[in-house]
Parts: structure tokens; C-alpha cells; sequence
């Protein structure tokens, strides 16, 4: 089960990626959080304001009433630990979502996107996603980084569009409507933030910021 939080603006055709955050791993990562704290009476290197930019994207309001049922101070916690953030072994709490649009083939030598920065090597098939760089997927990911759909991962390819960026699926059957996570979990099979971080030159806490504001942001258990 998911519940909305703020709604956010609708991309091109009203269809979102969206920009889950999960409860689960907000309170165990807190928690981890606070026992550092408790035992060292540190917060570590990488403290930062766990309830700025709206909470770095996760929902600032969200976010405070999950530590305050926890009993935890806001002003102790490590943020990039509470987050699951790149730099940090917690698990993520943000992952990005999309959808496949349709899917079309693509012969050898066909271009793809604006300016044709990627052309096809040999006959494949690409799917159209939802996540452009109006929701925070930037358009140094393209020809950069994998999504996961079904389990499999396959590359971004072109250049990324406002609203839409193109993946090469290849041979794999996608189906309309199919999953895409463009980041989350590695343990569950996922792209890490450390590939965007590598892309684009921007921090995990940037990327994370940016996704959270711009995408459809819901929790998820």
C-alpha cells in the first residue's frame, strides 16, 4: 500500500515517475542513526541539516513525524545515514520510478533522440520512459547509466527529454505500463545513486533533493 503525499505537477500527458520513500527504511536508518550517536556522542563527517530542503527531497513533514513516533532528535542524526545516502551502507530510503510509454524497434545505424547522440550498433528494440529532466533525471544520464525493468538492466540511450528519456531493452519483452527503477535498493537488484553520482558530478544528496521535489513523491511501507 501507498499513500500521496503533496501532489506534485504532472509531466507531458499527465504521466509522473514517481519518487518513492519508504517508511520502513526511514526508521531503521534512524534508528542506526541515533545508536551511533548515543554510542559516540557524534554525528560524523557527513552531518547536514536532516530536515533541510524539505527534508532533502524525502518531505520534510513526513520525515519529522516519523522520528518524533521514534522518540529521535532530528539534530543528532547523521543525514546522509538517515537517507541511505552514496557514502553511507544504510539502505536507501528514495527510490525513482517510472513507466514504460511503448516500446519500437530501432535498426542498426538508426538514431535516437535529439541530436542523435546515440546510434544503433545493431537491430535492437527501445522502449520510451516516463522521467525526463523536468523530474530530476538530468540529462548528463544519458548514454551514462542503467535502469532496472523486470529484474533485467538495460541502458539509457540519447539524449534525456524534458519528460521522457529511451532505453535500449534489446531482446527482453517489455510490456506497456512495466516497471522502470532508474535508482533504489542495490541489494533488491536496483541502480545505485552511485551511478548518477559518477554521471553527472552532482552529490547523492543533490540528486536526491532535486528527484524529491520535482517527481511524484509517495511513501510506500
Amino acid at each position: 500500500m501507498t499513500s500521496t503525499l503533496p501532489a506534485r505537477p504532472p509531466a507531458a500527458g499527465g504521466v509522473a515517475p514517481t519518487a518513492l520513500v519508504s517508511a520502513s527504511a526511514l526508521r531503521a536508518n534512524a534508528l542506526r542513526a541515533a545508536a551511533a550517536h548515543a554510542a559516540d556522542g557524534s554525528v560524523g563527517a557527513r552531518t547536514g541539516d536532516v530536515l533541510a530542503g524539505d527534508a532533502w527531497g524525502h518531505g520534510a513533514q513526513w520525515v519529522a513525524s516519523v522520528l518524533s513516533d521514534l522518540g529521535v532528535d532530528a539534530e543528532t542524526l547523521d543525514a546522509a545515514t538517515v537517507y541511505g545516502l552514496a557514502g553511507s551502507d544504510a539502505r536507501p530510503v528514495m527510490s525513482l520510478r517510472g513507466r514504460v510509454l511503448g516500446t519500437k524497434p530501432l535498426l542498426r545505424g538508426e538514431g535516437v533522440s535529439y541530436g542523435y547522440t546515440h546510434r544503433a550498433a545493431h537491430d535492437t528494440t527501445v522502449a520510451l520512459v516516463t522521467g525526463g529532466y523536468a523530474q530530476g533525471v538530468v540529462r548528463a544520464l544519458g548514454n551514462a547509466v542503467t535502469v532496472a525493468i523486470d529484474g533485467g538492466r538495460h541502458p539509457v540511450v540519447g539524449r534525456v527529454a524534458m519528460d521522457v528519456c529511451v532505453v535500449d531493452v534489446g531482446e527482453t519483452a517489455v510490456g506497456r505500463g512495466a516497471e522502470v527503477v532508474f535508482f533504489g535498493d542495490p541489494a533488491d537488484g536496483h541502480p545505485s545513486l552511485r551511478e548518477w553520482t559518477d554521471a553527472t558530478g552532482l552529490t547523492a544528496a543533490e540528486i536526491v533533493a532535486a528527484v524529491g521535489v520535482r517527481a511524484d513523491r509517495r511513501v510506500s511501507a
